[in-house]
């Protein structure tokens, strides 16, 4: 179902990319790591780093790209409010699984929800406000409440929000672009989260 929004968004669910309402990529039947993978090439991205990162931060990676790589803007104008439900649990689990022989150093750092707003902060040179929210499920209400307090910041004119979310191979992420200038309601939000399932 394609949405008429003014509000840019990006889903990324079972190995599927639909960007406002619209099915950028779809690549059944691999695994979420050849996913991502495959999608980094399809976007031709040109960031080493990003072979680097946890799945949690190249799933916000990716679609952070989708919405932000088009476009200019100053960097201390954006801001940036994510959340999910399992924190970092599915990179702390196989840095676990890494300490029965070697602890590796390079998933430690990924440890924190919070490492995957910086690496698109670093990624995009975003230097506004920035919070990881842990909520049980997509809260429309909390996030639009939170990012309308940030409109209240003279220099905050963007807002990248929304949910990233990994376990395993199941990935649930919906990002979109507030402005300052155009109303986003809780209830609009809620509606383009759960405007595309399959």
């Amino acid at each position: 179902m394609v949405m008429d929004s003014t509000i840019p968004y990006c889903h990324i669910r079972n190995n599927k990319i639909v960007k406002d309402g619209k099915c950028l990529l779809d690549l059944p039947g691999i695994p979420l790591d050849d996913f991502l993978l495959e999608t980094y090439s399809w976007l031709k991205v040109d960031y080493p780093k990003f072979y680097k990162m946890d799945t949690l931060s190249k799933l916000g990676f990716l679609a952070s790209e989708i919405l932000l790589s088009k476009k200019s803007y100053a960097t201390d104008s954006i801001a940036l409010v994510l959340s999910n439900s399992s924190s970092s649990l599915d990179t702390d689990k196989r840095y676990w699984e890494t300490v029965k022989i070697h602890a590796s150093p390079s998933l430690f750092v990924y440890t924190l929800p919070n490492i995957v707003m910086g690496e698109i902060c670093i990624r995009h040179g975003i230097k506004g406000e920035s919070i990881f929210f842990v909520t049980p499920k997509f809260d429309a209400e909390w996030i639009t409440s939170y990012v309308d307090l940030l409109w209240n910041e003279e220099n905050i004119k963007y807002c990248l929000a929304g949910w990233v979310e990994v376990m395993g191979d199941q990935a649930d992420v919906f990002l979109y672009l507030a402005d300052k200038s155009s109303v986003q309601s809780a209830n609009k939000i809620s509606e383009l989260y759960h405007s595309w399932k399959s």
